[in-house]
C-alpha cells in the first residue's frame, strides 16, 4: 500500500482538494494517507476532512493523524510539503513592517523582502525534514508546495541532494486557463508550454489546432481598456510573453508598479493583500470545523478544476500514465541562459519511472533578464542561511528590484534588523534571531 505523507496537513483547504483529486482516481491502488502537523486543532480537522471525502467519494483509504514528524515519515513513497512556519503572524509582519517604511508587497511569499524572510524561518524545518527523509524514507519523492518555491527547492537540493525534489505550483495552469477563457478558446485540446522561474515564467508556446493565440490575446487587450491597466498586461506589452502568476504577484517582482502611489492607482494595486487572503484561509478552516463537528460534508471541488500537479504525479507513477506538467527543479542543462544550480519551472513528462524535466534551450531574453534578478535575491538568500552571514541577508533585499526602487540602502539595513527582531525564534542565531536549530 502506497504512502502519502502531508506534511503541515493543517492547511485543511489544501489538503482537502489534493486529497480529492487522488480520491477521483479511479485506477489508484489503496492508498495509506499518513497526516503530520504541529497544531492538535488543525490536524484533527485534516484527519475528519480526509474521513469525510473518503465518504463522499465511495473511496476507501487508510488514514493517520499523527504529531510526530518522524512516525509520519517512516516509509513514504511521497512526501507533500505544504508547511508555512509562523503562519498568518509571520505573514503580518513580512507585510507590514516594510509597509510602516514605505515599501509595499501585494503577497510577499516568493521574492523581495517578504520572501527572503519567509524563506530564512522555513530553511531550517525543511533541513529537518530532509534529515528525517534521509533516514526514514530515503527513496520518497518530496513533492513541494510551499514558497518560496524557487528558494525552498534550492535550499533543499543544497542541504539534501539526494532526495527526490520537485516544486509545483499551478500558475502556469491557471494563467493559460484564464487566458484560453479570454480569447474564447476552450482550455481542452490547447497547446502550452512556459519556462522560467517559479511565479515569473513565459508563456512561449500557447497555440490550438495550429492557430498561434497570442495574436487573439493582442486583440483583446487592445479592445478593452480595462485589460491594459493590469500588471500582466504590461509586462506582456514590454517583454513580449505572458507572465505566468497574477498581476498582483508579477507587481512585485519588479520595479515598475509598487514605488509609486500613481503607479498602484494606475495598474489597480491593492498592498498587502495577502493579509486578507489569510484572514479568509483562516475562516475557511473555522467553517469546515464547524461543518464537521455537526456531522455535516466540506465542499468538494468540481472535477473540472483539478489543476494541482502532487495528485497527477503519483496517479502516473503508480499506473504508468503518461502526462505533462510544469515543474521546478535543479538547473542542470535545462535552461542555457539561467545560472546553471538555481531552480527554475520547466515543463516535464511524468511516468511510472518519475518526474522527467525537458530541456528547455534559451527563453526570450528580456524574460532571462528579469529572472536573473529574481535568481540573484534567492542566491543570496539560501548563501546566507548557509553561511550564517546576517550581511548577506540584507544584500539579499537590496538585489531585489522592488525594494531597492523604494528604500535606501540604509533604510534596507534598518528593515532587516527590525524584521529579524520580529520574527525572533523563527529564525536562525547564526542570522541574528533565536531558533534553536538543533532541534528542528
Amino acid at each position: 500500500m502506497p504512502t502519502i505523507t502531508f506534511i503541515g496537513a493543517g492547511s485543511v483547504v489544501f489538503t482537502r482538494q489534493l486529497v480529492t483529486d487522488l480520491l477521483r482516481f479511479p485506477d489508484l491502488p489503496a492508498l495509506d494517507i499518513a497526516l503530520h502537523d504541529i497544531d492538535p486543532a488543525r490536524l484533527e480537522v485534516a484527519r475528519l476532512t480526509v474521513l469525510d471525502i473518503s465518504r463522499q467519494l465511495g473511496c476507501p483509504v487508510s488514514v493517520r493523524a499523527l504529531s510526530d514528524r518522524r512516525e509520519a515519515l517512516q516509509g513514504a513513497d511521497f512526501v507533500i510539503n505544504m508547511i508555512q512556519v509562523g503562519g498568518i503572524q509571520a505573514t503580518r509582519v513580512d507585510l507590514e513592517i516594510p509597509a510602516a517604511k514605505g515599501l509595499l508587497q501585494t503577497i510577499g511569499d516568493t521574492t523581495g523582502v517578504g520572501g527572503v524572510f519567509r524563506a530564512l524561518r522555513t530553511f531550517p524545518v525543511l533541513s529537518g525534514i530532509a534529515r528525517d527523509m534521509q533516514e526514514l524514507c530515503p527513496d520518497a519523492w518530496f513533492l513541494n508546495y510551499t514558497n518560496p518555491m524557487a528558494m525552498n527547492v534550492w535550499w533543499m537540493s543544497t542541504v539534501a541532494p539526494a532526495i527526490r525534489t520537485v516544486g509545483l505550483c499551478h500558475s502556469v495552469y491557471w494563467t493559460v486557463n484564464d487566458l484560453c477563457e479570454l480569447v474564447g478558446v476552450p482550455l481542452e485540446g490547447t497547446h502550452y508550454r512556459a519556462a522560467g522561474v517559479n511565479h515569473q515564467s513565459w508563456l512561449t508556446e500557447w497555440s490550438r489546432d495550429g492557430e498561434d493565440l497570442y495574436p487573439r490575446l493582442r486583440e483583446r487587450i487592445q479592445e478593452q481598456p480595462d485589460l491594459r491597466r493590469r500588471v500582466r498586461a504590461e509586462i506582456f506589452r514590454r517583454i513580449g510573453f505572458y507572465p505566468t502568476e497574477t498581476s498582483e504577484h508579477s507587481s512585485e517582482y519588479l520595479s515598475w508598479f509598487l514605488r509609486s502611489p500613481q503607479q498602484i492607482e494606475r495598474f489597480r494595486l491593492e498592498p498587502l493583500q495577502y493579509i486578507g487572503i489569510s484572514e479568509e484561509n483562516v475562516d475557511e478552516f473555522h467553517d469546515a470545523q464547524r461543518r464537521l463537528s455537526r456531522g455535516e460534508h466540506v465542499p468538494l471541488h468540481d472535477e473540472g478544476d483539478a489543476a494541482e500537479y502532487a495528485p497527477q504525479i503519483i496517479h502516473s507513477m503508480l499506473t504508468g500514465t503518461p502526462r505533462e506538467i510544469h515543474a521546478n527543479v535543479v538547473n542542470a542543462g535545462l535552461i542555457d541562459n539561467l545560472p546553471q544550480g538555481a531552480v527554475v519551472e520547466v515543463p516535464a513528462t511524468v511516468d511510472g519511472d518519475g518526474v522527467h524535466p525537458i530541456a528547455w534551450g534559451a527563453i526570450p531574453a528580456a524574460g532571462a533578464a528579469l529572472n536573473r534578478a529574481y535568481l540573484s535575491v534567492a542566491e543570496l538568500t539560501i548563501r546566507a542561511a548557509r553561511e550564517g552571514d546576517p550581511e548577506l541577508v540584507r544584500r539579499a533585499v537590496l538585489a531585489d528590484p522592488n525594494a531597492s526602487s523604494t528604500l535606501t540602502p540604509d533604510q534596507i539595513w534598518q528593515l532587516c534588523d527590525e524584521l529579524t527582531a520580529a520574527h525572533g525564534e523563527l529564525l536562525p542565531a547564526s542570522l541574528g534571531g533565536r531558533l534553536n536549530e538543533a532541534i528542528i
